[in-house]
């Protein structure tokens, strides 16, 4: 079958999110409003079907990522080193208020939206087998490649609100009965069921699509080259650096470091590459569109006119001059920048000793009143021109530098330092700055002080603090939020009316 139409993200994810959702509706385990516009019994008919829905999943993790800016006020907001302008919801997250009465925050503590993935995947695997039968263009290996993509997304859903929440329902299949009067399932066998699914879906998953020379699924993939697919769906080395984080998050960091020493080894054969500062902070850089430097992200591509005015770090961050706003919503202070920056030469932030000026790849109007957080500046068509602002940046998960750190970070809690003063040098080394010099003793010091440095604004800041007093153990106050499950969000009211097993987080309560 020919695909003549290019294959636009964004209309396949609007009209499939109306068919996983909504053909799924009927089943409690979605814990979404039941709406019956599509009759299941019309769909799983041919390829058309299966492609529709397996980017309609796609579009709901997407979509439940991107709502309310939801990845980064998760990641970067509490305890972090942004402070809020004026809207009060964000300085409840700031300031860990989140039972505050402001309906982003209680909006942010619901997980249905997430459940909704889960639920388009496990439709997904119950019924595309059905699709064989009846359409002899969707082949054994093109069901196996798109069944360990639902697998894979199934497992980053869990993983995902495993972060945010600690105990989540475990709902495995379409079939488990209703999802109202479901338990919470431990966390620590939540992450063990992510991480068997991922072992499950690498097996099939491509390090490429649409490329005739992958040793995986060779040839095209839906009728579509490698230009279609970039940076849009898993590959195997997503998959093994989702495996990476899972095992780090469950404090196993041996099998984190071989997953992530994996994704490091092969991250050629899926075309990642560590990136310069200037690409990683150009307006038609590392975020712009979608590319294979993304090791796993959603893209909101302009050239398929996905571009969108929320859902973005740049609602967040940008203003005057960039775009036609005079403040951001959220800033870093100057004093905070300079503490965090200390190193001279730094190409993302330094001062020059010569004249006292900052050159910095990442923030605009440094000293000025209205310092502004500007590495990731997608405006449009990589457009300088802010008086229309729609966004067109990616929701990057994980990159190869990230990768880099947290190998280097597994490396220093297993006492292996030379591998994690390497990993950790192969950042700094790109980034301007000498290789570290320092006693083994502060190399996890230094870890995750680049961490901080390089994923600012990426989403990473909150669990990077987790992990880090986690293993450290000598912050008393955050301590107790981890003893006490403070670290996790309270489950919004609206989920636990609808299910009389659940019970809040103890620290909320």
């Amino acid at each position: 079958m020919r695909f003549n139409t290019k294959i636009s993200f964004f209309r396949i994810f609007s009209g499939a999110l109306i068919l996983t959702v909504l053909m799924s509706g009927c089943n409690k385990k979605l814990d979404i409003d039941s709406t019956h516009l599509v009759n299941e019994k019309n769909n799983w008919k041919s390829i058309t079907d299966t492609r529709s829905a397996l980017l309609g999943t796609y579009g709901l993790l997407r979509a439940a990522m991107a709502d309310n800016n939801a990845h980064w006020l998760y990641g970067e907001l509490r305890n972090g080193d942004f402070q809020a302008t004026s809207r009060l919801d964000l300085k409840a997250i700031i300031g860990s208020n989140l039972n505050a009465p402001y309906p982003v925050v209680q909006s942010l503590s619901s997980w249905r939206r997430f459940y909704a993935v889960i639920n388009s995947a496990n439709l997904f695997i119950d019924r595309a087998h059905e699709v064989m039968a009846l359409d002899k263009q969707y082949t054994e290996k093109n069901y196996q490649v798109d069944i360990a993509q639902m697998h894979a997304l199934r497992a980053f859903a869990y993983f995902y609100m495993t972060r945010i929440w600690g105990d989540v329902p475990l709902i495995k299949s379409v079939n488990d009965g209703s999802f109202e009067q479901a338990k919470r399932t431990p966390k620590e066998d939540v992450l063990g069921y992510a991480e068997s699914e991922l072992l499950k879906a690498v097996q099939d998953l491509p390090y490429k699509y649409g490329d005739i020379f992958d040793p995986v699924f060779p040839g095209l993939y839906y009728g579509q080259g490698i230009a279609a697919w970039n940076g849009v769906l898993l590959t195997k080395v997503s998959a093994y650096a989702i495996l990476a984080h899972v095992a780090v998050w469950n404090e196993r960091y041996i099998d984190a470091s071989g997953y992530a020493r994996f994704v490091l080894d092969n991250a050629s054969k899926a075309g990642s590459s560590y990136m310069t500062t200037a690409l990683l902070t150009r307006v038609d850089g590392f975020f712009y569109d979608k590319n294979t430097n993304q090791i796993f992200g959603l893209p909101f591509a302009w050239s398929d006119r996905e571009a969108s005015l929320d859902g973005h770090i740049e609602d967040l961050t940008l203003a005057a001059p960039l775009v036609v706003r005079p403040v951001p919503q959220m800033f870093m202070p100057d004093q905070t920048i300079l503490s965090i920056f200390d190193e001279d030469k730094d190409e993302r932030f330094s001062i020059n000793a010569a004249n006292g000026r900052a050159v910095t790849d990442y923030f605009t109007g440094f000293g000025s009143s209205n310092t502004i957080f500007s590495k990731v500046k997608c405006i449009r068509n990589a457009s300088t021109d802010g008086s229309l602002g729609l966004f067109s940046s990616a929701i990057v998960f994980t990159r190869l530098e990230e990768i880099a750190l947290l190998y280097a970070e597994s490396m220093a809690v297993l006492d292996n330092m030379d591998p994690a003063i390497d990993a950790l040098d192969n950042v700094r080394l790109s980034r301007g700055l000498p290789r570290y010099t320092g006693p083994n003793s502060g190399v996890l010091d230094a870890i995750f002080k680049e961490r901080r440095r390089e994923l600012m604004g990426e989403g990473w800041r909150w669990y990077d603090q987790v992990r880090y007093n986690r293993i450290k153990k000598s912050d008393t106050q955050f301590n107790k939020l981890i003893s006490t499950n403070g670290i996790f969000w309270p489950i919004s009211q609206d989920v636990l009316s609808r299910n009389s097993l659940l019970v809040q987080n103890e620290y909320w309560r």
